[in-house]
């Protein structure tokens, strides 16, 4: 339907994002944690129980799986809250000196603000003429600035919460895939890694399948890097295990 504006009908033309495509929310900072939970969770886990198992008894590795799976998952949520806070109260800090440079020269930020439009590729008198615009509230004014400045919006801040919640709980996921066959019952150590590397693989999958990348590649990868881990850490369980 066409749309009245200025006077005259224009065509009424759908947005990119309506028609063409559309963006995932990557300012809620859950995802960065929960696949870093999920993979250290699976890589940590599984390196413990294949060190452990290296030496011990199966009731040794059960107890160790579980004493890492629980401090893992509050350290890893405490991890992500006290990181999250501290960096959305470091940005909070900057937009109070943004705020404070605002009242003290109002024209330098202005003129400031100039400069960074034409170099973004506007003419000066049209830069002048959107900064001049973007002035009249001075509370977006410095939401831009600042956005322009350190290339973060303060108004989209992560949740610390969502983060430790997020990071908690796919921590816990991943630390308990390679216990499930010692708590079914089973001693040898071998399915509990097949456990594992089978969780590498799905997260990794997962992980690119968000970020829209190679799914063989992504899954491929996060089972590479927890090979090394739990070989190495199996290695020094032997070592340490035939010296005790």
């Amino acid at each position: 339907m066409p749309e009245q504006i200025g006077g005259s009908m224009q065509p009424q033309v759908a947005l990119p994002h309506e028609i063409d495509h559309s963006h995932a929310d990557v300012t809620g900072g859950w995802l960065r944690a929960a696949t870093f939970g999920a993979m250290d969770g699976l890589v940590s886990n599984t390196a413990l129980i294949a060190g452990v198992a290296a030496s011990a008894d199966a009731q040794t590795v059960v107890l160790s799986g579980v004493a890492g799976l629980l401090a893992g998952a509050f350290s890893m949520a405490l991890g992500e809250y006290t990181s999250v806070t501290t960096a959305n109260e470091q940005l909070d800090s900057e937009v109070r000196a943004e705020r404070l440079a605002f009242e003290r020269h109002p024209h330098a930020e202005q003129v400031e603000l100039v400069a960074m439009l034409m170099d973004m590729g506007m003419t000066e008198p049209t830069a002048r003429k959107a900064a001049e615009e973007i002035h009249l509230d001075e509370e977006k004014a410095v939401h831009f600035h600042i956005a322009q400045e350190l290339g973060v919006d303060p108004r989209e801040k992560p949740s610390a919460m969502v983060a430790a919640v997020s990071s908690f709980l796919l921590f816990a996921v991943g630390a308990i895939i390679p216990l499930l066959p010692y708590l079914f019952g089973v001693v040898a150590l071998w399915p509990g890694l097949v456990c594992g590397g089978v969780g590498l693989l799905l997260a990794g999958a997962i992980a690119a399948r968000f970020t829209k990348g190679s799914l063989v590649f992504g899954a491929g990868r996060q089972l590479a890097f927890g090979v090394v881990a739990i070989a190495a850490t199996y290695t020094v369980g032997k070592l340490i295990g035939a010296v005790v």
